[in-house]
């Protein structure tokens, strides 16, 4: 790990610990915070003036990674991501090495190079037979890359599977719009075939979190609440006492070593 990586993520670790000793929770809210979105007008990768407007900018440009990095590295990972016709593709990585989880050792998440507090983020998403991904977001770049493998974001998850064919997604908090290994969709859900666009937003506003899916408000949480308190127990994440800590966080796609597209990737911050 490059050094001033390392000294960052010792500093952020520490920062952490304490301010997980020293806040309060704060109260949940229940009323969700986005209503349900209206389509966009304008073409795939692009905002309207009402769009712009309503404070939204893009992160995908449709043509270039320009706003992207690999996480833990100076640029976009060689051989990982490309962008063609229009959409972000993952490349398949094949048979390569891979964690508990199924996440490659060597992975190479994609990062925003900003950061995000509150938002309300949407993008366009599709997977292949089999396919496992996800969005990841509240992402700190220096606790990332202080836990093996350093690649590989540690952040909340917006789960996207091939529900039907990954065996991921037996696990009702595995399967596509659910809050990973925490919160799994509700009734609302409806899912797309295979190979077809589904359109995803995830709204995150002080310690309330929504996760939508096309149309629908599939997930909804607050940090700090007996519920999200014994999820977080329960889960993977249990013996990271920082991980659910709010902060100004990346945006990222997961390597999860399958082919997977993204597209109309856009952003607004929450007041």
């Amino acid at each position: 790990m490059h050094p001033l990586l390392l000294a960052a993520a010792t500093a952020a670790l520490a920062a952490c610990a304490t301010t997980a000793a020293s806040t309060p929770p704060a109260a949940a809210t229940t009323t969700p915070v986005a209503s349900a979105p209206v389509a966009s007008v304008g073409a795939p990768n692009s905002l309207t003036a009402a769009e712009r407007a309503d404070g939204w900018t893009l992160l995908f440009d449709g043509s270039t990674l320009n706003g992207w990095r690999g996480l833990g590295s100076s640029g976009v990972p060689a051989g990982h991501w490309v962008v063609e016709d229009g959409a972000i593709r993952k490349i398949a990585s094949g048979k390569v090495p891979v964690q508990a989880d199924g996440q490659p050792l060597a992975g190479g998440d994609l990062m925003s190079e900003g950061t995000y507090r509150d938002f309300e983020l949407s993008w366009d998403w599709k997977v292949t037979p089999g396919a496992n991904s996800g969005v990841k977001y509240n992402v700190s770049e220096a606790l990332s890359v202080a836990l093996q493998p350093i690649h590989a974001a540690k952040g909340f998850e917006y789960q996207m599977i091939d529900d039907d064919r990954h065996a991921d997604g037996k696990l009702p908090t595995h399967r596509s719009g659910a809050l990973y290994d925490l919160i799994a969709p509700n009734e609302r859900k409806s899912l797309r075939p295979v190979g077809e666009w589904n359109s995803s937003r995830i709204v995150l506003k002080g310690n309330h979190g929504e996760h939508w899916l096309n149309g629908a408000l599939v997930v909804s949480y607050d940090l700090g609440t007996p519920a999200m308190d014994s999820a977080l127990t329960a889960s993977k994440y249990h013996g990271w006492p920082w991980f659910a800590d709010r902060r100004a966080g990346h945006i990222v796609l997961q390597d999860h070593g399958d082919e997977v597209y993204f597209r109309n990737i856009r952003i607004r911050a929450l007041r």
